[in-house]
């Protein structure tokens, strides 16, 4: 059982922060990788009332910051944090796609506990708005088996119409089914986003103005407002390509910032690895190894998925919304679509699902996602919640984090002591 405590975190604004010029394609960037990560560190050290200097190591999830902004070698940087109190401690970052951020925490916890260290820093950043579509495009594609997929011309968008496909077909779904499973779960989301003041579509966002929070109203949107982006996934079955960043502090079971009463447990953690490629993959209708990480953090934090009250699960597109709540437990196999139509997995369920807003609505920073699911889990389990609460105040928290197409799958459980 782990001994390691979550005692901080922060969360930035997550969106598209950048000015466009459509006449002359120039770009201004409003808030620069630097920006972000900046804030993000101070932010988590604040709230923590941690110093820097008592800071051992630095870890970084960032998926492609040499793509995206022009910036490999990212993690040094975080010494401009505090230079006094972090220079010439490790900075290390971890990369594992849009599980970066979890990777990140994970290995800091493993310096924790092999005694190395004893408090460190988390940080998630990704700056992705700085590309053109076509840009963005690219870089993504470069996280799938690029002589199958991405060298191909597949994006993700088509890698989870896989899975779309897979489920469809082995529930003998029709497509209106399908279709109206993955719209309450984006519905959800939208309704879950426009209560959180750092998502990306929030209040006055396009999901609000267009008033999408209800399934009906998704699916009644023209052709061109929702377009078919990779059948049977829709523009609106897909996350957000967002700038933000996100940081949280690790202590061990002996530092002194435990005693400040805002620590929570990372219980368990799991992570499992898939075959890159999907084509050597006989399972495109459930996430098998996002459930053996679910085995792994359950069976250390001693917990089952009765015992959960809330949930961020990744939701980069609507079908694995509905796989990630499956592989956690919280519906049964081909039973998580028709969980949502039904209208489960609100803040006054049993179990909250995605309270941020998700990827769908929060966004999606890819290398930054991690680590802002565990900040705003945090938030909720200490009574501080960003957004929208539950109406039980919860006590145990899990994250299922995964990068590429589920080729990387990380699971967390957080207890509240």
């Amino acid at each position: 059982m782990s001994k390691v405590s979550i005692v901080g975190a922060y969360n930035t604004k997550f969106g598209n922060l950048v000015k466009k010029n459509r006449e002359t394609g120039e770009v201004t960037d409003l808030a620069s990788i630097y920006d972000l990560m900046l804030e993000a560190g101070k932010g988590a050290l604040a709230d923590a009332g941690v110093e820097a200097s008592a800071i051992g190591g630095v870890w970084v999830g960032s998926c492609a910051p040499g793509l995206f902004a022009e910036q490999e070698h990212i993690a040094a940087f975080a010494t401009e944090i505090d230079p006094i109190g972090l220079r010439f401690k490790r900075m290390t970052r971890c990369e594992d796609a849009c599980a970066s951020g979890s990777v990140a925490l994970y290995e800091a916890m493993y310096a924790i506990e092999s005694g190395r260290v004893d408090a460190a820093l988390v940080l998630g950043v990704e700056k992705m708005n700085l590309l053109d579509t076509k840009g963005v495009t690219h870089a993504l594609a470069t996280c799938s088996f690029w002589p199958e997929e991405g060298g191909r011309g597949m994006t993700f968008p088509g890698l989870f119409a896989e899975y779309a496909k897979g489920y469809r077909d082995y529930y003998k779904l029709t497509d209106e089914q399908l279709q109206h499973m993955l719209a309450s779960a984006a519905a959800l989301c939208y309704r879950n986003g426009i209560e959180n003041p750092l998502a990306h579509f929030g209040k006055g966002g396009p999901s609000d103005k267009l008033g999408l929070f209800t399934a009906e109203a998704i699916m009644a949107l023209p052709p061109e407002k929702n377009p078919m982006i990779a059948e049977p996934l829709r523009l609106h079955d897909c996350s957000l390509v967002t700038d933000g960043a996100a940081g949280v502090v690790l202590v061990g079971p002996n530092h002194p910032a435990l005693a400040k009463g805002k620590a929570v447990r990372v219980a368990g953690i799991g992570q499992a690895g898939e075959r890159l490629a999907i084509s050597n993959r006989s399972n495109m209708h459930e996430l098998l190894a996002a459930k053996e990480a679910a085995k792994q953090a359950f069976g250390e934090a001693g917990i089952s998925s009765a015992d959960i009250d809330i949930a961020e699960v990744h939701d980069c597109f609507t079908i694995n919304q509905l796989l990630c709540t499956e592989a956690l437990g919280l519906s049964s196999d081909g039973r998580a679509g028709h969980d949502y139509v039904a209208g489960r997995f609100g803040a006054d369920d049993k179990v909250s699902v995605n309270l941020s807003g998700g990827l769908k609505a929060k966004g999606h920073p890819v290398g930054a996602t991690g680590v802002s699911m565990h900040a705003l889990l945090y938030k909720q389990l200490v009574g501080e919640p960003i957004g929208l609460a539950p109406a039980k105040k919860p006590t145990v928290g899990v994250s299922l984090n995964v990068g590429g197409s589920a080729a990387t799958n990380c699971v967390t459980v957080l207890r509240r002591e």
